[in-house]
């Protein structure tokens, strides 16, 4: 039984299901050479023109530029650089209408040639032998080249493979009605795409390599076999026309028989597929350093006077070629870009052409209708049968319009290629593909969404996560014991611990003798201190002074008591001014206990209040005709007004305690404060019987 190999080589082709045979329309742009276009006013440069993401600008507005130069950096994720087309200034980097059917805006690099067309250096050179496959994916990728058959993949990711590939598979079957592209580059630049081929086949080295072509294109067939001949291990292989035999997954079925798996690529059945026009981009790149600057479009269509293929520049205007290649628009006009099967009309022709811009068609109306309205569906079951996934494209359409995403990817529903022939055969006419592409970016965003809370909750979760430990190593601190000293510091601790306990005894006594120094000077201080008596002095002349107008009052009214009253008002001086010392005592024996001194405070101001009521008795004994010129309510207030002073006395006795502690401390002898106590009574009332003797002399 032959290999797989031995059959491929043999021109065994395999078939794919389903398919359709739509009006080619090829002859309309495939009759002239590839022509060329004059510079446009500006270009428009999208910084995303593949799949992946964006590169990291390297000019800024104002800044002139060389053709060729590059003005993105590329980065991770399947970035890749954009390099300018042609030579001039950046008049501007913003937003643009970008080549998507909504032609959403995105950041763009917006350059104006200055005609000459400069290019910047290159680096050409004319062997590989010298270069290992690092050096030629970095150049591949440094490039910016993606993949130019419409899907857009870095083709530097694809020619890194990890996995082993048996079967490099060169798409050049273009099988999209009015799209000659490849065609076209097939017959004229036949010799470089076979030596981009063969870059190819150095990086990944498979059993060989198996070129596609429909049988509608018999020059190119021709042009790809005698370029090829050179190389036993290039098959150039005539498949039947049918549509859509340029899909992917379509190609390696009929090319290897291999299938590619629901969910898989192509690299796990060890088959890896690149584009006619991808691997002259790869030929140019390698051997003359030039970039992905342009590319082959068809422009085409029977509103285009003079429809072919043309070399335009990336970012140019859809507009700039077709008036290039006479455009004469018509009532309701449409431009496409692609091809009428898998294209999408433009809301405008200020969409710049990208690196996966293939073509750009104007129909007319006659040409191409516009849809008509959709009906309901008859279950003909026509578009299951013309499914080459072999999906169900009616049950895929109902779950879409209920919104029933669940269920769209139990039936595979990004299994689909897009092609349109399902649409192309439904009688109803019911854009079948549209809803699908609808359904695909709503799960698209569900998923995305979804990733984003996913990965909120994790930094959530790694948040709680971190604050429980350190709340947890927090607490534990405190539980920790204490680390045990080494034995050496053990034992210093030790002999430190001795040493002071046998200095403690000397230390003792030197303390007791300066502390009885202290309190000896303390005492010596004690005795020398005289208490401050302005208080009491003022008290005393005042109550002399209204002794005295009392006095002047009664002189009239009772010559009789005046002898008396002299006596009274002297022993009243003499008490008061017991109660004053009594008060000052605390000051002066300030080495009392702060309770104590409090109690001899209160002692004193009840002894001044018996005082001031016992000066106010002997005038109320006096019979009631000494009495009568005498006010009582004067009397009242003059009593109030002494034992008021006497509480402010007794309270300026307290707060000196309370505020020199130093001295308190000083004392620590409660004998020797009852001596200095006695002794101050005893001068007290010597004082008062001297006052009173003279009182009593004429």
């Amino acid at each position: 039984m032959e290999t797989l190999l031995e059959q491929i080589e043999s021109g065994k082709l395999w078939q794919f299901p389903g398919g359709i045979h739509p009006p080619e329309q090829k002859s309309i742009s495939n009759q002239v050479s590839i022509g060329s276009l004059p510079l446009p006013e500006y270009l428009v440069l999208p910084l995303k023109q593949h799949i992946g993401a964006n590169g990291q600008l390297l000019v800024n507005k104002g800044e002139h530029v060389l053709k060729g130069q590059v003005l993105t950096q590329p980065g991770t994720n399947w970035s890749l650089p954009i390099h300018a087309p042609t030579s001039g200034t950046i008049t501007d980097i913003k937003p643009m209408p970008s080549a998507h059917p909504s032609a959403m805006p995105e950041l763009s690099i917006v350059l104006t040639p200055d005609g000459e067309d400069k290019w910047c250096d290159l680096h050409a050179r004319t062997s590989i032998d010298d270069l290992d496959n690092k050096a030629l994916i970095d150049i591949i990728h440094h490039a910016g080249i993606a993949g130019m058959g419409g899907a857009g993949f870095p083709t530097y990711v694809k020619a890194d493979s990890a996995k082993t590939i048996e079967f490099l598979v060169v798409n050049g079957v273009e099988c999209e009605p009015y799209i000659t592209a490849d065609d076209m580059l097939m017959r004229e630049h036949a010799e470089d795409i076979i030596r981009g081929i063969e870059v190819m086949m150095s990086i990944l080295s498979p059993q060989c390599t198996l070129v596609g072509i429909e049988d509608n294109k018999p020059e190119a067939l021709a042009a790809m076999k005698l370029a090829a001949q050179h190389n036993d291990k290039i098959l150039v292989r005539a498949i039947p026309t049918k549509y859509p035999s340029g899909g992917e997954k379509q190609l390696i079925k009929v090319l290897t028989s291999k299938e590619v798996p629901s969910g898989g690529i192509p690299a796990d059945v060890g088959v890896l597929v690149q584009n006619v026009g991808t691997l002259f981009a790869v030929s140019e790149a390698i051997y003359k350093g030039k970039p992905l600057i342009e590319r082959v479009v068809t422009v085409t269509g029977n509103t285009i006077q003079t429809p072919q293929n043309v070399w335009a520049l990336l970012g140019s205007e859809v507009k700039h070629l077709l008036y290039s290649q006479g455009f004469t628009p018509v009532d309701e006009q449409r431009v496409i870009m692609g091809g009428p099967m898998m294209g999408f009309t433009l809301p405008t022709v200020r969409i710049p052409v990208v690196k996966t811009t293939n073509c750009v068609l104007a129909p007319d109306n006659q040409e191409l209708a516009i849809a008509g309205q959709e009906q309901a569906c008859i279950r003909c079951s026509a578009c299951a049968d013309a499914c080459p996934q072999t999906l169900l494209p009616q049950q895929l359409q109902w779950f879409a319009k209920g919104q029933e995403y669940d269920k769209l990817e139990e039936y595979n529903l990004f299994d689909c290629i897009e092609c349109g022939a399902c649409s192309y055969v439904c009688p109803s006419e019911i854009p079948l593909v549209q809803y699908y592409r609808v359904a695909k970016a709503e799960i698209r965003e569900q998923k995305l969404e979804k990733v984003k809370a996913e990965r909120a909750k994790e930094r959530f979760e790694a948040r709680k996560v971190r604050l429980e430990k350190e709340q947890e190593e927090r607490q534990n601190r405190h539980k920790r014991p204490a680390r045990s000293a080494p034995a050496k510091d053990k034992a210093k601790v030790s002999e430190a611990l001795e040493r002071v306990k046998k200095k403690r005894p000397e230390q003792s006594a030197v303390q007791a003798a300066i502390e009885r120094a202290k309190a000896k000077k303390a005492e010596g201080d004690a005795a020398t201190l005289e208490p401050d008596n302005s208080a009491v002095a003022l008290e005393r002349a005042k109550r002399k002074e209204q002794a005295r107008k009392y006095k002047e009052e009664k002189a009239g009214a009772d010559q009789g008591s005046a002898p008396k009253d002299a006596v009274a008002a002297a022993i009243a001086r003499a008490k008061a001014k017991k109660a004053a010392q009594a008060e000052q005592r605390p000051v002066e024996n300030d080495e009392q206990d702060p309770r104590k001194a409090a109690v001899a405070a209160a002692i004193a101001r009840a002894k001044a209040k018996k005082t001031a009521k016992a000066t106010e008795e002997p005038v109320n004994e006096e019979p009631a005709t000494d009495a009568a010129p005498e006010d009582p309510r004067k009397a009242a207030v003059a009593a109030a007004i002494a034992r008021a002073k006497a509480k402010k006395t007794a309270k300026a006795a307290e707060k000196p305690v309370n505020e020199e502690p130093a001295i308190d401390a000083a004392v620590e002898d409660p004998r020797k404060a009852a001596v200095a106590a006695a002794i101050a009574r005893a001068k007290a009332k010597k004082a008062a019987k001297a006052a009173a003797e003279q009182t009593e002399e004429p």
